[in-house]
């Protein structure tokens, strides 16, 4: 029995990283601390604490601690726990986004331009990040076309040219048509192009096509022309930031709203603003600026191989010095993180702090239009932002399942859908079917309100008519709660119809709503159907192959796994599962044989 206040006794006074669990042993917070004594002690103690600092103590069962040298190295392993982790609480940067980047691999003989989302420390030169693989593609099929760099993706010595050599895609390197040297020489005005340098570039070219000119060499004059034209037709299109300083630097910028906080991000390379990010978090809005701004940093640079020389920030944050001295090792250079006061700088914080605050109206006025416009025409007291929809399958009451799906702020969330085995109902009932389901998920955010199932939804949505809004009535009254239910009811060719209330009034709703519900139902039925299907195909799996002599699990699992149903086992050839390791032709007609009575 792990007791708290004993082992906060037995804390040592050292840095290291903290990690707290819940009674299912699940990691839901790491920290790091310069002293593990007094850091995890004040969790437990009677001091102002957030509320999501709140909702996690009260989660905590138990909790283990890692010492460490030094406080740099618990701040690395923090980032990584994290990472590897996602624990609930801590402020998570959620971006499955890669960005494309342009990679050129200098050490080669004859380099190729390509496209990637992975950064290595390979010693390549890498661009970017890009808006789009489409933006990416764009400019590596103007480099390739106006300098004629290899297309082949490996290069070898060959005795007779490709087709791009013969419309002058390509310099021809395979057979020996340009030399390193002047293939190299391409490259370098290429890397100046990607650098922002078009400049010495264009001067450069300038000085070749003059030199062709005088020798009267006009189609060569005219190919240089032709590359002088399109990069500075390129260069122009590129967005700059007028009077800006420094060559790379990074700008974030914070806003909040009552229900999510918002960072966007700006990448400024070579005086130029490449790309702009954002990302959202939910439940921070009582966090301040700078403990989101140092978490989102930690998370957001751990594994990124391209960083800035600075990162521009509106305040000062805690364990800046250790965070740069991080940074700077990353880097193999220096890496600062400004909070500026005046000029330039503050300028470019105070504008990505802008575009922030209005990524956020976007997005909650795109969101909230929809829930806004339900909250009127169901005349409830709040925003219903989140609202769980029910369904039941079942087959002629064999394998009876429910599905639960969720419209989180008018969008369809499913990571919170939940698939329910009935188990007190065992014949063809929906509506005891429906009650118990309600009642034991509602159950489940009262005893657990931090748990999977999360907070209670503001308003449910069942699959069906009245006797279904009744039953979801009646299991919520017998928890003691109230919260408004409404019908999803289908015409005669199964599509959804309108939403009803519990005295059967149709309730008029505008066609982009009557769109996302339609959407909701049409998922909610989906998920139960599909979880029907997968219950009713394992057992039917299950009880055709074990009642086979001599098939044993691994057997079962290696048929299923080359043929995957048991149909496709059944039209198969004898000589096609005796190819399974094990199983001889008498075994194998003996599955065929047993197979053909299912």
């Amino acid at each position: 029995m792990f007791n708290i206040e004993q082992e906060l006794k037995k804390l040592p006074n050292k840095p290291g990283v903290y990690i707290m669990k819940d009674k299912n042993d699940h990691i839901i917070y790491v920290g790091k601390a310069i002293s593990l004594k007094n850091r995890v002690r004040q969790y437990f103690r009677k001091t102002n604490k957030t509320k999501r600092i709140e909702n996690m103590v009260a989660l905590i069962d138990h909790f283990e601690y890692i010492v460490t040298d030094n406080e740099s190295e618990a701040l690395i392993l923090e980032c990584n726990l994290i990472k590897k982790n996602m624990p609930k609480f801590n402020v998570l940067l959620k971006d499955d986004k890669t960005y494309p980047y342009i990679k050129i691999n200098v050490k080669a003989d004859f380099p190729d331009i390509y496209l990637t989302r992975k950064i290595l420390n390979d010693g390549a030169r890498y661009f970017g990040p890009y808006a789009s693989s489409g933006s990416a593609k764009e400019m590596i099929d103007f480099i390739k076309s106006k300098f004629q760099i290899r297309q082949c993706k490996n290069f070898k010595y060959k005795d007779r040219a490709c087709l791009n050599y013969h419309i002058k895609k390509c310099s021809g390197p395979c057979i020996g048509k340009i030399s390193k040297e002047d293939y190299r020489k391409q490259i370098n005005q290429i890397i100046s192009i990607l650098d922002g340098n078009t400049s010495l570039v264009i001067k450069e070219l300038n000085n070749e096509m003059q030199e062709f000119s005088k020798n009267l060499n006009f189609e060569k004059a005219a190919e240089i022309r032709n590359k002088i034209l399109a990069i500075q037709k390129i260069t122009e299109e590129r967005q700059k930031v007028s009077n800006i300083s420094e060559f790379d630097i990074d700008v974030i910028g914070i806003a909040k709203s009552s229900v999510e906080v918002c960072v966007e991000l700006f990448l400024i390379r070579n005086r130029k603003m490449v790309e702009r990010r954002h990302y959202f978090f939910e439940d921070l809005q009582d966090e301040v600026d700078k403990e989101i701004l140092s978490n989102f940093i930690k998370q957001y640079y751990i594994d990124n191989m391209l960083l800035p020389n600075k990162i521009m920030i509106r305040e000062e944050i805690e364990d800046k010095e250790l965070i740069e001295e991080w940074l700077s090792k990353q880097a193999g250079r220096k890496v600062e993180i400004k909070a500026p006061k005046k000029g330039e700088k503050l300028k470019l914080v105070e504008m990505a702090e802008k575009n922030a605050s209005i990524t956020l109206q976007n997005k909650e006025g795109e969101k909230y239009s929809l829930i806004k416009e339900l909250k009127e025409v169901l005349h409830l007291e709040k925003m219903p932002r989140k609202i769980e929809g029910y369904d039941i399958s079942n087959l002629s009451g064999e394998y009876i399942v429910s599905a639960m799906c969720v419209l989180k702020d008018g969008e369809i969330n499913k990571g919170l859908s939940r698939k329910f085995k009935i188990k007190s109902v065992l014949d063809q009932d929906d509506s005891k079917c429906m009650w118990e389901v309600i009642k034991r998920r509602l159950r489940h955010s009262i005893e657990e309100p931090s748990g999977s199932f999360g907070k209670l939804p503001d308003v449910i949505f069942v699959d069906g008519g009245i006797t279904q809004i009744n039953v979801a009535k009646q299991a919520m009254s017998e928890l003691d709660l109230f919260i408004p239910v409404y019908g999803m009811v289908k015409d005669n060719k199964h599509r959804t119809r309108a939403l009803i209330d519990e005295n059967r009034n149709e309730i008029k709703l505008s066609e982009n709503l009557m769109n996302r519900i339609t959407a909701f139902q049409d998922t909610i039925h989906d998920t139960a159907i599909s979880y029907h299907r997968k219950l009713r195909d394992k057992q039917i799996t299950n009880s055709a192959l074990n009642q086979i002599d001599g098939i044993g699990e691994a057997r079962k699992n290696a048929l299923l796994k080359k043929f995957g149903t048991i149909s496709n086992i059944k039209n198969a050839s004898i000589e096609e599962i005796t190819q399974i390791s094990g199983i001889n032709e008498k075994l194998a007609q003996k599955i065929k044989d047993a197979l053909e009575k299912t």
